[in-house]
């Protein structure tokens, strides 16, 4: 068995037993499953939510494919997809959407010698790398844009996500922004038909496997890059500037962001202006039923969000995730207010 397979499949097994130990959670636990771009903050928030209220989080890290469809199939009280419904997709079956917070998708590599910060991506390089066009880390586009770093002639092994991926519809969104070729043979999805490379589950599993294989890359949501010590990249932005994925370069994208003239909260933030925004920027979206089966789960669930929102700060600027401004927060809400009923058609949250 290779290396990549090994890595592969403990990183498989890692998914398994976390899902296990999810679903083992006490019952009355608030009942999420989504997004992995979510789950370092959600993890965070849960643990200070339960230490201040007694009430726990059952979150399972399955990414945005699965939690959209088991808050379509109503197992879990809200779902979270880093890729917003359409409105008309959400009308359709009586859901709506609200952002959680916000966060940047950044590639990381595993090269000898190679730290944090050290190697500069534009977005032609990247789409090239993951469309199997440039093969080897001494190609002559990447010692262009590195001149300073010493480049092993090593065949880049590449890592992409295997499941439906929030993190993937960004990544491949950007993609799709800057090369055409991109756009017009792969697309932007949460799920596509990668031309080169091995898939991976969950951003855990991507930066498994990149941590396990020599000369590897793939995209992981910050926090994991932070939490596992990776080789992170700098990237080449709309206006041309190199700059490093931090909370302020996320929140320089972040600014762009009008919500108050998005339908249903759909919106997308890749490949921002502004000389200081990271390319790569997304929200994990929170997906809920206007009407809920279970009403009481539900305020509950809104109960911990209303926390996050205004007590959750801090530990979403600790791991570089950016907090959704106040003004946001009143949007959210208050749409809160006017589109969830209980049983008797009176607004759940008051």
């Amino acid at each position: 068995m290779s290396i990549i397979n090994k890595a592969a499949l403990r990183n498989a097994i890692i998914g398994m037993a976390a899902a296990l130990s999810a679903s083992a959670a006490v019952a009355g636990d608030i009942s999420g499953a989504g997004s992995t771009f979510y789950f370092p903050i959600a993890a965070k928030w849960a643990d200070s939510y339960k230490k201040e209220t007694g009430n726990g989080l059952n979150y399972q890290s399955i990414g945005s494919g699965g939690g959209i469809k088991q808050i379509k199939a109503k197992t879990v009280t809200f779902g979270a997809s880093d890729k917003p419904l359409k409105l008309e997709e959400l009308n359709e079956v009586g859901l709506m959407q609200f952002p959680a917070v916000m966060g940047g998708v950044v590639p990381v590599v595993n090269i000898k010698g190679i730290g944090a910060g050290q190697l500069v991506f534009d977005g032609a390089i990247l789409s090239d790398i993951f469309l199997g066009v440039i093969t080897s880390w001494n190609d002559p586009k990447i010692k262009k844009l590195n001149p300073s770093i010493t480049l092993p002639s090593s065949k880049i092994a590449v890592v992409h996500r295997s499941d439906g991926s929030g993190t993937t519809f960004l990544f491949t969104d950007y993609l799709a922004k800057v090369n055409s070729q991109w756009r017009e043979s792969v697309g932007s999805n949460s799920a596509v038909e990668w031309p080169t490379g091995i898939g991976a589950k969950g951003n855990e599993g991507v930066a498994g496997v990149v941590k396990q294989t020599d000369s590897s890359i793939g995209y992981v949501e910050f926090a994991y890059a932070k939490q596992n010590q990776m080789s992170f990249t700098k990237m080449i932005n709309k206006t041309g500037t190199a700059v490093a994925p931090d909370a302020d370069s996320f929140q320089a994208a972040a600014a762009n962001a009008d919500w108050s003239k998005a339908p249903g909260f759909y919106l997308i933030l890749t490949d921002q202006p502004g000389s200081a925004s990271w390319p790569i920027v997304g929200a994990p979206f929170v997906i809920i039923y206007k009407q809920p089966k279970d009403p009481a789960a539900l305020l509950e669930a809104l109960k911990f969000f209303d926390w996050t929102y205004k007590k959750g700060a801090k530990q979403a600027d600790a791991l570089d995730y950016v907090p959704m401004p106040a003004a946001v927060v009143e949007l959210i809400e208050a749409s809160w207010k006017s589109n969830i009923k209980d049983a008797s058609g009176a607004p759940l949250w008051k």
